[in-house]
């Protein structure tokens, strides 16, 4: 095998090999692991046993069960280009035709954005419509996902996942499920298929600004990363007149094409300059470039001066400008994980704006995006979402695809998104922030996620006086720990997918200062175990 280097394209001995994978898909059916609902839905690969038909037969049927006792009607399902996204699909079809569930499919590939928008729409008109989206997000091309969506549109809360994962594993052992064949299903008349596509897009004008994009003649580019975006921007393209061009806007179920993410893997992250290096070199010659992860949920901004914006950069000049260039009710917040950074703290203090916090997970916004309270919500992961221009909801779950057109808006009517951050830099500080992912045992991920911090006896973090620390933000449990000071914060957390756990720090000062924050963090972890 040849040496993996981050960055440089994928070798064609670490690709996938796609029909042995969708045959482990339907054929494995002993030792499976059990369903597991994380922040993103339950994910997993065939071949780990962790994603096959089973499992989907399994919380498809535990979908179903919770619908009839929810009453929600029509259910939505979106797929993305990962390889066992189809077959998944075609399985879940399958249980909610033999249930009598009323579902609206599409031969396209389905962003999750718009399963959200379609969601909302459907429900203004006096449906109570739900949905789910097939897909592991940006995950290596192996993964296979399933997300749900309530009928507020956003990612299901865990009084939701918790009720569907443990009944999907009771239907995994005991194989209680109800479907038919497949064929048989598409011939139901409660199987329809509709266009997801033209409705969202020819509504984009009523979040983004797109006349004045089209009148600024700026050269666009949007990469799909061979996600399902591929199909949204080419109708974008079409329909608004745009000069933007499209990169790997193809199915490739391998991404042979993609750049080596960090650890030498191939994942779809649009926030990764590994996996961006290829939109990377040739940034000069677009006055904005954006990809997308492969559901659409995520948003990676290039230009040509800051090349691809760190995702807390730009979620802070996306609320400076949308807070002063939209006619808002003043009395709107900002939603932010409490693993984003404090810039977003410092301009929304400057702008009059609350700021609304919130452990990790899109899950904790959709409230407030639905009731129309929260302006902008954001995660330092890349993930965003905002109202329309006149205050009303457009998603609640995380939209890639508006961040993108967001970032041209900003570019056409005030300058370089980097150059604003710049500007941001000037009047608040300059901030050094990085997550960083150890190994880690169950036990050790355990005593991070119920750490004490009574038990710690810390009153100086990296040579600064302790203003705060908790492990709970608006009566919600963080899951980890945050220790913050005058001018920086540490955070641990365990990974809920992963062998991992997470620091995240971030200085006011300097890089050295967020050296030693991140050291005191490891240290605060080898004192636990």
């Amino acid at each position: 095998m040849k040496r993996l280097i981050p960055g440089k394209k994928a070798p064609k001995d670490i690709l996938i090999d796609t029909a042995k994978l969708v045959s482990e898909y339907f054929y494995i059916k002993k030792d499976l692991v059990p369903v597991k609902f994380g922040t993103s839905g339950h994910r997993g690969s065939a071949r780990r046993r962790s994603f096959n038909e089973s499992h989907i037969l399994a919380i498809s049927q535990a979908i179903c069960n919770y619908k009839k006792r929810s009453g929600t009607q029509e259910i939505i399902i979106g797929i993305d280009t990962h390889a066992l996204s189809t077959p998944a699909q075609m399985s879940a079809l399958r249980v909610f035709a033999a249930n009598g569930i009323e579902v609206i499919h599409t031969d396209k590939f389905t962003p999750t954005p718009l399963v959200s928008f379609t969601i909302l729409e459907k429900n203004k008109k006096g449906k109570k419509c739900d949905g789910i989206v097939l897909t592991p997000s940006h995950n290596p091309p192996e993964d296979g996902g399933y997300k749900y969506n309530p009928p507020n549109g956003g990612p299901a809360d865990t009084d939701i996942t918790a009720v569907i994962e443990k009944d999907a594993n009771a239907i995994l052992q005991n194989g209680s499920f109800n479907a038919i064949d497949y064929e048989e299903a598409l011939e139901k008349e409660h199987i329809k298929k509709e266009d997801f596509i033209t409705p969202y897009v020819e509504s984009l004008g009523e979040i983004v600004d797109m006349e004045a994009i089209q009148k600024s003649g700026l050269k666009l580019c949007a990469d799909a990363l061979g996600g399902s975006t591929m199909q949204v921007y080419e109708k974008i393209k079409e329909y608004y007149n745009l000069d933007m061009d499209l990169r790997h806007n193809y199915v490739d179920y391998r991404f042979s094409f993609m750049s080596l993410d960090h650890d030498g893997k191939i994942r779809m992250d649009c926030s990764s300059p590994y996996a961006m290096a290829s939109l990377l070199e040739i940034k000069d010659r677009y006055d904005v470039a954006f990809a997308n992860d492969t559901d659409g949920d995520r948003h990676g901004i290039v230009t040509p001066i800051g090349g691809l914006m760190n995702p807390n950069h730009f979620l802070s000049v996306a609320i400076w400008y949308l807070f002063t260039h939209r006619n808002w009710p003043k009395d709107l917040k900002v939603g932010k994980t409490f693993v984003s950074s404090s810039m977003i703290d410092r301009v929304a203090k400057s702008l009059g704006v609350e700021v609304y916090e919130t452990p990790v997970g899109f899950k904790w916004f959709a409230k407030g995006l639905y009731e129309g309270w929260l302006g902008f919500a954001g995660e330092e992961s890349a993930g965003a979402s905002f109202l329309r221009r006149d205050g009303s909801v457009w998603t609640t779950d995380k939209d890639g695809i508006i961040m993108a057109l967001l970032a041209a808006e900003i570019k056409a009517k005030s300058k370089d998104p980097a150059l604003l951050y710049q500007d941001l830099e000037v009047k608040f500080g300059k901030s050094y922030y990085e997550r960083i992912d150890i190994p880690a045992n169950e036990e050790t991920r355990s005593k991070i996620k119920s750490i004490d911090p009574q038990k710690l006896g810390l009153k100086v973090l990296a040579g600064e006086s302790i203003k705060d620390i908790f492990t709970q933000i608006n009566g919600m449990s963080v899951g980890g720990i945050k220790i913050v000071t005058e001018n920086g914060w540490i955070a641990l957390r365990p990974s809920g997918t992963e062998d991992i756990y997470k620091i995240y720090a971030e200085s006011f000062l300097s890089p050295k200062h967020l050296k030693l924050l991140q050291e005191e963090a490891q240290n605060i972890v080898r004192k636990l175990i």
